[in-house]
């Protein structure tokens, strides 16, 4: 519409750049709404948005409209963070020195309590584990969005299967995690996966988004539910990256895929018993695997790949955006409007997920009221048979039962045992449990409760 202009605007210089600054507001508007597929609502208000923007450019000429564009960018610069990985904005209030004086405070304040409670950390709890986490991390650092700031690995005396970063230049690895991990490359994918959360900004980015969204009203985000899906949602993101820095780094890439593989046999799913800020591990296997295979072609086997750089700009999972409006040619409203829509979209995102997990939680625990316990047998010290009925209307496939133990003293562990075949409707099945950690005379001092860990039904 404004490709072909009259001869005469060209002569008005004013005039003719501020419809070029609304050219490029207008066509960056419908790339946008193209881009994320918006709902005609939100179109409609864009359209209006852009309308306003061009009566004012008529009425009060090209300067006016540089400054307030200037001034939207400054805006934009103060609330917003260029995402390192896809180059779009994102919600940020805290710029990169302060999330790593705010990140770096919490893990110096967890060595200290460490320290305190004469625990050793790094070499002096495993020299051995120390140095293989930091050959492994010093390749997958290198490879890196953030190569160039200087970040130290930390081992922690801790039996959980955990790792995780506070958005500084820390990455703590419990000394459990090290001992399970089967070789380097699961330990590769472990490390890019938590220096990605930072690269992605995710720690800040969420503290910020809930922020926005509980001053504009948003009773979603008010929801346990909302804030799980919300983490969910950047767990798989940076599965992502962390796996392509894996690949780059020369590490196997389906490495985290038999992590998650080797963790649902041990763990199983627990669907129906809560919000899972983290895609259950056969999901999450399957997520992981489809990744690797997408980063397949970058992997050289124990070798940096030579077009690393290159590749961390473009590659087969994203492509980096860059700004191409400059601030006061339209770059300040393109800014802005880029980070509402990108924020907007992110919102009803998470919705979606919480919705999703709200039905399987609903689904699970539906066919849960009908798997119906007939008896138990003791194997050995350790180990017990459960004979159950499914008595759903429908049969069930990949059938996990679970058993919830709580001691005296309030503390629950979950145990999980698959079950062999499909459970046809109104069939009997059965499935041992075993527990390395109790014997069966403990147990009946315990209280027990069974549940169905994670099934899919079929007609």
């Amino acid at each position: 519409m404004l490709s072909e202009l009259p001869q005469w605007y060209k002569y008005n210089n004013g005039m003719y750049r501020s419809l070029l600054v609304i050219k490029n507001i207008f066509y960056m508007s419908i790339k946008n709404m193209w881009v994320l597929n918006m709902s005609s609502k939100s179109s409609t208000s864009l359209v209006k948005v852009s309308s306003v923007i061009l009566c004012l450019v008529l009425l009060s000429g090209c300067e006016a409209l540089q400054s307030v564009d200037r001034g939207l960018y400054t805006a934009a610069e103060a609330v917003t963070e260029r995402d390192l990985v896809t180059g779009q904005r994102t919600l940020s209030t805290a710029g990169r020195g302060e999330q790593i004086a705010q990140g770096n405070a919490a893990v110096e304040q967890i060595m200290a309590a460490e320290k305190k409670a004469g625990r050793k950390v790094n070499a002096a709890l495993d020299r051995k584990a120390y140095e293989r986490l930091v050959k492994v991390f010093d390749r997958i650092h290198r490879v890196s969005h953030l190569a160039n700031e200087r970040w130290r690995p930390i081992l922690i005396d801790n039996n959980a299967f955990n790792a995780f970063t506070t958005g500084g230049t820390y990455i703590v690895v419990n000394s459990g995690l090290m001992k399970d991990l089967q070789d380097d490359s699961e330990l590769a994918a472990v490390l890019g996966h938590e220096i990605a959360h930072t690269v992605a900004n995710h720690v800040f980015e969420r503290q910020t988004h809930q922020t926005v969204a509980l001053i504009a009203g948003s009773e979603a985000a008010r929801q346990g539910s909302y804030q799980a899906a919300f983490t969910h949602e950047s767990e798989i993101e940076a599965d992502k990256i962390g796996i392509l820095y894996a690949s780059l780094a020369g590490f196997d890439p389906y490495a985290a895929s038999r992590i998650w593989e080797r963790q649902y046999k041990k763990e199983g799913s627990a669907k129906g018993l809560f919000f899972h800020d983290h895609p259950v591990n056969p999901e999450r296997a399957v997520l992981t695997r489809n990744v690797a295979r997408q980063v397949e072609p970058y992997y050289q086997k124990g070798q940096q790949n030579p077009q690393y750089s290159a590749l961390l700009e473009s590659n087969t999972l994203w492509r980096k955006k860059s700004e191409s409006v400059k601030a006061g040619e339209g770059g300040g409203l393109s800014a802005i409007l880029g980070t509402v829509l990108g924020a907007y979209v992110q919102h009803e995102g998470t919705k979606q997920e919480a919705s999703r997990q709200t039905q399987q939680i609903q689904m699970m625990q539906a066919l849960d009221k009908r798997v119906v316990v007939l008896g138990e047998k003791v194997i050995d010290q350790h180990s017990w048979q459960v004979v159950w009925q499914n008595r759903n209307s429908v049969s069930l496939k990949n059938v996990v039962m679970g058993v919830l133990v709580k001691d005296s003293g309030g503390k629950v562990k979950r145990y999980v045992a698959h079950v062999s075949g499909n459970v046809v409707r109104g069939s009997r099945f059965t499935a041992q449990f075993t527990m390395p950690d109790l014997s069966v005379a403990q147990l009946k001092q315990m209280q027990v409760k069974y549940y169905l860990d994670d099934a899919l039904p079929y007609q």
